[in-house]
This record gives C-alpha cells, structure tokens and sequence, in this order.
C-alpha cells in the first residue's frame, strides 16, 4: 500500500540518498491527513451556513458554559485576532452567540452560545465525531488509543494553549 508521501519520500530518498525522511514521513502524514480532513468536515458544513473556522468557535464556546473572551477564542481555534472577530460577527448576526461587555473591564466582552448556537454545536460535534471515526476506520481500538498518545506527546511540548 502507497500513499503520496511514500511517494514523495522516494523522489527524495533518490535525490538526497544521505537525508534522514522519517520526520518528513510522519509530519507530511500529519500535514496531509489533517488537510484531507478539514476538506471532509468543509463538504460535511455546507448545507449548514457554518464554515469549518466558526464550527471551531462554537466547539470552542459549547466546551466552555461560562463563555470566554476572544483572545481565549483566538488561542483556542490558532487564529489570528482579525479572524476570530469577523467570525464572532458573523456568528452573532445568525443569532449562535452573544458578547456582552464585561463589566469590570469595560473593553472586553464575553462571548456565549446562545440556545440555537447550543444546538447546532451538539449537532455539529456529532457529524464531526461520524468524519473522525470514519477517517480512523483502518485502525483497531487499540491502535487509535496508541496513535492518540503518540500524537499527544508530539504535540504537549509545542501546544501554548
């Protein structure tokens, strides 16, 4: 079985026989995998009105019932401030979520789902849930417990959130 990046590594392991790929192997996996996953979520979003990064936001808000403040979103979601506050527009225009200010520091505000936003979180969650299995399908219980450690200990040096 071959996939793209056991054929990029034997274009490279040709071109620079004395480089060491194992890294590029893993984390072009990653890379890869992560992107033909954002695809499935994207096609499985479009009859909801709800991009993939504003899903991200209501996941973020749905795990977080006090709410949180849109720096916290802008961590949460690894996007930049412009970003997650066009989103939060948008998301308040369809009615998902409020920001109200915080009344000791009048500058910030506090973002929460609404009821509806509450809805279409679960829901969401639960289609995402249904792409994420669907794409783990090769791998036995076991095996994505493994993988999901291995990955954990990858990313807990690096993750600042």
């Amino acid at each position: 079985m071959s996939d793209a990046v056991a054929r990029f590594r034997e274009h490279w392991s040709h071109l620079h026989p004395d480089m060491d790929l194992t890294g590029m192997e893993a984390i072009g996996r990653v890379r890869r995998l992560a992107a033909l996953a954002n695809n499935r979520t994207d096609d499985a979003l479009t009859d909801t009105g709800v991009s993939r990064p504003e899903f991200e936001i209501l996941a973020a808000l749905r795990r977080s019932p006090t709410g949180l403040r849109p720096r916290h979103l802008t961590r949460e979601t690894i996007s930049s401030g412009a970003a997650t506050t066009k989103r939060l527009q948008r998301l308040e225009e369809a009615g998902l979520l409020t920001r109200t200010r915080i009344e000791r520091d009048r500058r910030e505000t506090l973002v929460r789902l609404t009821p509806e936003g509450r809805t279409l979180a679960d829901t969401l969650f639960a289609r995402q849930l249904g792409i994420d299995t669907d794409l783990l399908a090769p791998l036995n219980q076991d095996e994505r417990t493994h993988l999901a450690a291995l990955l954990a200990r990858v990313l807990t040096p690096i993750d600042s959130t």
